[in-house]
């Protein structure tokens, strides 16, 4: 579910790419995605702002270049933030990564 929605966030624009982007565009976000490559200081920045503007954050199981390519670029990305996404989509999102959490 999650690949999707990036997948078109990322078709249709709705999305910033990088840790400052995504600190910037924070008014406007529905979801922060963070791969394991974020370094601890910009991760705390980034969870702190979304924590302030009660945003979402999800960790991605995966690396910047996994995310990357999910994105569909050939570069390295450590945190995305969708501005487009609808309420449903969010809760399952939110409600699959509990149950992996679970496992």
């Amino acid at each position: 579910m999650l690949e999707k929605v990036i997948k078109d966030a990322v078709k249709d624009g709705k999305c910033s790419f990088g840790s400052k982007e995504v600190i910037n565009s924070m008014k406007n976000t529905k979801l922060v995605v963070l791969s394991h490559s974020v370094p601890e200081r910009m991760l705390q920045k980034i969870q702190e702002a979304a924590k302030n503007l009660k945003v979402p954050t999800l960790n991605y199981n995966s690396s910047s270049v996994e995310l990357g390519r999910l994105c569909g670029t050939q570069f390295r990305i450590s945190a995305v933030s969708l501005k487009a996404l609808s309420d449903t989509n969010l809760k399952t999102i939110i409600k699959e990564l509990e149950t992996e959490k679970q496992e």
